[in-house]
């Protein structure tokens, strides 16, 4: 098995070098590059040698024949020689280092001329390839650019339109919250005079001042006059309003004469006012408002 696996790698050997010969030396360079004759004889000398050698192995191999394998670990024993034939040719390998393809000085003039015109032709395509890329690279960020300096300009008229339009909402805002408190003051003040209004009809009608008992008074004792004018229920709850409203910390009223009993009964009975906790005399306007 090791004569064979030499005999293998021989083989394998000679028909890569002669297949590397034959299939890309010799036509490139018989057909694209001008040798002396005496250089494609020594080639093609080189060539008929390794094919000898080639079929000598081919022989050798042939007279060795196949070992036959034991039907018992026919498979173990397959996988054993694909491993040895993959470690051989891993090595092999592993150990190749690059071949002179021959010492001729012209042929390897010839085929260094033939690689260096592949790798200038290849190096011109990809220069080509890279400044077309530039060239498309540059349109593109130049109409990028433009595209954000529009953008740009459109973003500063669109900050200078919304500051103006702020300005006039805030203007608007201020002058509008200012219609709608001076509408509401007036509404309130027609409302309140109409409350008065009415409060005042029915306190005349319903609560009026005792002129029929005071006249009764006069028939009786006709000697003596009334030195006090006496006002009405209205009057007395205007006072107290006025009162509560102009001087909150001082809201009391002093009763005098003037005010009818009877009718300052019916507020402090009724809760509409209060008497002062220390002076009876005073008496204030229930906040109801508060």
């Amino acid at each position: 098995m090791d004569k064979q696996d030499e005999l293998l790698k021989e083989a394998e050997k000679l028909a890569k070098h002669m297949s590397s010969y034959q299939h890309d030396l010799a036509p490139t360079i018989t057909s694209n590059i001008v040798c002396s004759v005496d250089a494609k004889e020594e080639l093609l000398d080189e060539c008929e040698e390794i094919w000898r050698q080639m079929e000598e192995c081919q022989s050798k191999l042939t007279l060795l024949g196949i070992e036959t394998l034991p039907e018992s670990d026919a498979q173990l024993s397959l996988l054993m020689m694909r491993v040895k034939a993959l470690t051989a040719e891993y090595n092999q390998w592993q150990k190749r280092s690059p071949e002179i393809i021959s010492t001729n000085l012209d042929v390897l003039v010839a085929l260094g001329k033939e690689e260096l015109q592949k790798v200038d032709h290849d190096l011109e395509m990809v220069l080509s390839t890279v400044q077309s890329k530039n060239k498309k690279l540059k349109e593109d960020m130049k109409r990028e650019q433009q595209w954000l300096d529009e953008q740009q300009q459109l973003v500063d008229a669109l900050d200078v339109t919304h500051e103006e339009m702020k300005n006039q909402v805030v203007q608007f805002s201020e002058q509008r919250a200012l219609q709608e408190l001076k509408s509401k003051m007036l509404k309130i003040r027609a409302y309140k005079e109409e409350l008065l209004s009415a409060l005042g009809e029915f306190l005349e009608e319903h609560f009026p001042l005792p002129e029929d008992e005071s006249a009764k008074k006069k028939k009786k004792s006709p000697a003596e006059e009334p030195t006090v004018q006496l006002v009405t229920l209205h009057e007395i709850l205007e006072h107290l309003i006025n009162k509560l409203m102009s001087t909150p910390h001082e809201p009391y009223l002093t009763i005098n004469d003037s005010f009818w009993p009877p009718y300052v009964e019916l507020l402090l009975r009724y809760g509409i006012a209060l008497r002062h906790p220390e002076d009876p005399n005073r008496i204030r306007l229930e906040a109801f408002h508060q």
